[in-house]
C-alpha cells in the first residue's frame, strides 16, 4: 500500500480524531475530556512525541487501538505516558493497546523516566481475549512490568473515567492515584457481574467510585473536582520526585517557613486536647510546600512531602484530632507504603509523633493490627533514607516504634519540652499496677489523692530530662528552633551508609 502526503495526513487526521463524534459528545456533556486534550494540559507544549499512532490502522473504527502513547517533558523533565481513549470501544484494550501499554513502560524503565498513566478503560475487548489476554505478551505483562519498575521510577496514575476488571490494577501498581469525582471509578466485577455471583445489588459508584476508594478502600490517594485538578496532582507529585531511584530529589529555593506560624502555641499542654498535626506541619516546613497524600483516609495518620529550606522531606505525623492519633490498621498500611516510597527515592523522613499507640480490642485483633503494625514496623526498620524522630507531645507504648524511635537508628530523636516517651500514659500506667488498690479505698477524695500521687511519680520517672541524660533523645529543642536543627541535622545526615542487611529480602509481615 502505497500513500502520497495527501493520504498519510488522512491516515494521521483519523487516528488523531478518536472514535464517533457521538462519543465526544456524551463525555463532553460528563465534564470529560479527550484523551489527546488531557495529554496537551499536562505536558509542555510541543514536547509530546507518539508512538503507535497507526496501531490497528487498517481496521474500521479503532484509531491507535484506542491508547495514546508517548514521551513529553512536564515543567522539562522528560516523562513517559499512556492515555485510554474512552471515545473508541470506551477505551477497552486490544491486543495493539496491550502491546503499545507495555512498550512504553518499558521505555519509561529503561530510560530511567517517570511513568504517567492516565487512565479510562472499560478494561479488555471479550471479543480479543485469546490475543490480548494469557500470552508472553500479553496483560500480564502491563503489571509485571509495573512491578519491576515500581521503587525504581516513579508511576503515577490519573483516573477520569472506570478502570475496570484486570484494568484496575494499572492504578493499584502506581505510587499514588488522583481520582475524579462523580466519573472515575475502580473496579474488579460491574454491578452486574456483582449481582449475577453474588446476589449484591450495587452501583459503581457505590462499589467503587472516588469517593470510595479515597475515603474507605485507601486505594485512592487525591479526590479531584475537575480532570485539571486531577493533572495538576500528577505535575505537583513528580516536582518532589527525582527521576528514578539512583537520583536526588529535585531542590526548591528556599523559603521561609510562615511568618506568624507558632509551634509551641498549637501544641496544648493536656495530652487530652487534641490538636490539627497539619497545621503544626504546614507551620514547620516551608509555606506553601506542604503536599498531603491520603487526606481522607486513616485522618489518624498525616503524611506527605514538603521542603526544609528547598529540601524535600517526607513526612509522617500522628493527628489527634482523628480518633486521638491512635494507629489502626488503615493508618499502619497508609505509613508502611508512604515510607518505602520514600526511601525507594531517596526522600529524607520526618516523623512527628503524637502517638498514644497502637489501637487495642477484639475488633481490631480480628483485623490483624499486630501484623499490619509489624508490616509498618518492617518499613521504618529497613528505610535507610536520613530519618529523625521528633516526639512532639508523646511516644507511648509500641507506637514509639513505629515512628521511629532510638531502637531504628534515626539519625536524632528530638524531644520537645512537652515529649513524653513511655510504656503508657500516666493514667493508664497507674491503673494497670494499682487498679485494686485504687478500688480499695472508700474515700473518694483519698482516692483522688492517692491516683494523683502515683500519677507524680510515674511523671518524673518519665522526664524528658531524665530520658535526654540517658541518651534516649539526643536533643531537647525548644518550638522555635525546631526547624534550624532539622534542616541542619538532615544536611548532616545527607551522606549517610544506606546499607542496611546482608539477605535479597525480607519476609514482609503482609
Amino acid at each position: 500500500m502505497t500513500l502520497d502526503g495527501e493520504a498519510l495526513e488522512q491516515l494521521r487526521k483519523r487516528a488523531r480524531s478518536g472514535g464517533a463524534d457521538k462519543y465526544h459528545a456524551a463525555n463532553a456533556a460528563k465534564g470529560k475530556l479527550f484523551a489527546r486534550e488531557r495529554v496537551a494540559l499536562l505536558v509542555d507544549e510541543g514536547s509530546f512525541v507518539e508512538d503507535g499512532l497507526y496501531a490497528n490502522a487498517l481496521a474500521e473504527g479503532l484509531p491507535a487501538d484506542g491508547v495514546v502513547t508517548g514521551t513529553a517533558t512536564i515543567d522539562g523533565r522528560q516523562v513517559c505516558l499512556m492515555a485510554n481513549d474512552s471515545t473508541v470501544k470506551a477505551g477497552s484494550w486490544g491486543a495493539r493497546t496491550v502491546e503499545k501499554i507495555i512498550r512504553i513502560i518499558e521505555r519509561a524503565y529503561g530510560a530511567g523516566v517517570p511513568m504517567v498513566y492516565l487512565v479510562d478503560s472499560a478494561g479488555a475487548r471479550i471479543t480479543d481475549q485469546v490475543d490480548l489476554f494469557p500470552g508472553r505478551r500479553g496483560a500480564g505483562k502491563i503489571f509485571w512490568n509495573q512491578v519491576r519498575a515500581s521503587g525504581s521510577i516513579p508511576q503515577v496514575c490519573a483516573l477520569f473515567g472506570p478502570s475496570a476488571a484486570g484494568g484496575a490494577y494499572i492504578p493499584a501498581f502506581c505510587d499514588v492515584v488522583a481520582l475524579v469525582d462523580g466519573n472515575a471509578s475502580m473496579y474488579l466485577g460491574s454491578d452486574r457481574m456483582v449481582e449475577m455471583v453474588t446476589g449484591e445489588k450495587t452501583t459503581l459508584e457505590a462499589m467503587g467510585g472516588a469517593k470510595v476508594h479515597t475515603t474507605e478502600s485507601g486505594v485512592g490517594h487525591f479526590l479531584c473536582k475537575t480532570e485539571a485538578d486531577a493533572l495538576d496532582v500528577v505535575k505537583t507529585y513528580l516536582s518532589y520526585l527525582p527521576a528514578n531511584w539512583t537520583q536526588a530529589p529535585p531542590t526548591a529555593p528556599a523559603v521561609a517557613a510562615p511568618a506568624k506560624a507558632d509551634l509551641a502555641a498549637l501544641v496544648p499542654a493536656s495530652e487530652r486536647q487534641a490538636f490539627d498535626m497539619r497545621r503544626y506541619v504546614k507551620g514547620l516546613l516551608d509555606e506553601g510546600s506542604f503536599f498531603e497524600i491520603q487526606a481522607l483516609w486513616a485522618k489518624e495518620l498525616t503524611i506527605g512531602f514538603g521542603r526544609l529550606d528547598g529540601q524535600v522531606v517526607g513526612v509522617v505525623g500522628n493527628n489527634s484530632m482523628f480518633k486521638g492519633g491512635v494507629l489502626f490498621v488503615d493508618s499502619a498500611d497508609k505509613a508502611t507504603r508512604f515510607v518505602q516510597l520514600c526511601d525507594a527515592f531517596n526522600v529524607p523522613l520526618l516523623f512527628l509523633s503524637d502517638v498514644p499507640g497502637f489501637m487495642v480490642g477484639s475488633v481490631v485483633e480480628k483485623q490483624g493490627i499486630i501484623r499490619h503494625g509489624a508490616k509498618m514496623i518492617t518499613a521504618i526498620s529497613e528505610a535507610t533514607v536520613p530519618k529523625i524522630c521528633v516526639v512532639v507531645r508523646k511516644a507511648y507504648g509500641a507506637g514509639l516504634y513505629a515512628m521511629a524511635g532510638p531502637g531504628f537508628e534515626p539519625d536524632a530523636t528530638i524531644a520537645l519540652p512537652t515529649a513524653k516517651i513511655a510504656v503508657m500514659g500516666a493514667e493508664a500506667a497507674v491503673n494497670a499496677v494499682y487498679a485494686n488498690k485504687i478500688a480499695a479505698i472508700a474515700d473518694e477524695d483519698e482516692r483522688a489523692a492517692f491516683v494523683a500521687a502515683k500519677r507524680a511519680e510515674y511523671e518524673q520517672d518519665i522526664d524528658v530530662v531524665r530520658l535526654a541524660s540517658e541518651l534516649v533523645v539526643d536533643a531537647i529543642v525548644e518550638p522555635h528552633d525546631l526547624r534550624t536543627e532539622l534542616v541542619r541535622r538532615f544536611a548532616a545526615a545527607r551522606t549517610k551508609d544506606r546499607h542496611f542487611s546482608r539477605r535479597r529480602h525480607g519476609v514482609t509481615p503482609v
